[in-house]
């Protein structure tokens, strides 16, 4: 028994790193200078997906650097978001800053760590977060997963709270002040593209 869950995670593990596009590097200098842009005018309504109900609640457009992303394939989240990219924007889209921090994602949330801390413990807090992506459509859906840790990406959609017909409920955090849990955005995803530089 144990020799069969070791070899299905080897398989898991090389499904993983098969499934991830490869990193690029862009050179120092800050490439996604100005935050997100959040607007809590909505025009858009209220919708149902797949048996859940999608409740904009901000607009939202980001340029900022994939910091990396990681595919989730079991749970009701991973039904709707299948994909969580790890954005920075500002200092933290600057890879002569990024070369001294360590990122990891898992169980929806992202990590750093830092033997000496480039810029202050805040600053990377502020500007940089995990998003959930909501794919609008299948061709959002194939850009998000073709983005690679590297790029620079603009994003444009919605903050979404999504509700389940049981009463389950996924929040998006409405700011980038925050951190832990319940500090990520869900992001009904429109448009996604690759800047190309």
């Amino acid at each position: 028994m144990k020799k069969l869950f070791f070899i299905a995670l080897l398989i898991g593990a090389g499904w993983q790193v098969a499934q991830s596009p490869a990193r690029i590097t862009l050179g120092p200098g800050v490439l996604a200078k100005d935050p997100p842009a959040q607007d809590e005018f909505v025009s858009l309504q209220k919708f149902q997906l797949d048996g859940y109900e999608i409740i904009p609640t901000a607009r939202f457009d980001i340029k900022a650097k994939v910091l990396g992303s990681k595919r989730y394939i079991f749970g009701r989240e991973a039904d709707l978001a299948p994909m969580d990219l790890a954005l920075g924007w500002g200092p933290m889209s600057d890879e002569a800053i990024l070369q001294h921090i360590q990122i990891s994602q898992g169980n929806r949330f992202y990590r750093w760590r830092v033997k000496e801390f480039p810029i202050p413990r805040r600053q990377i807090e502020t500007n940089s977060a995990n998003m959930h992506l909501i794919p609008a459509s299948k061709s959002v859906a194939d850009k998000i997963k073709a983005a690679r840790h590297g790029d620079i990406i603009t994003l444009s959609g919605h903050l979404v709270n999504v509700k389940g017909r049981d009463g389950w409920v996924w929040k998006s955090s409405l700011t980038r002040q925050d951190t832990g849990s319940g500090a990520c955005e869900l992001i009904w995803v429109e448009q996604f593209d690759v800047v190309t530089l």
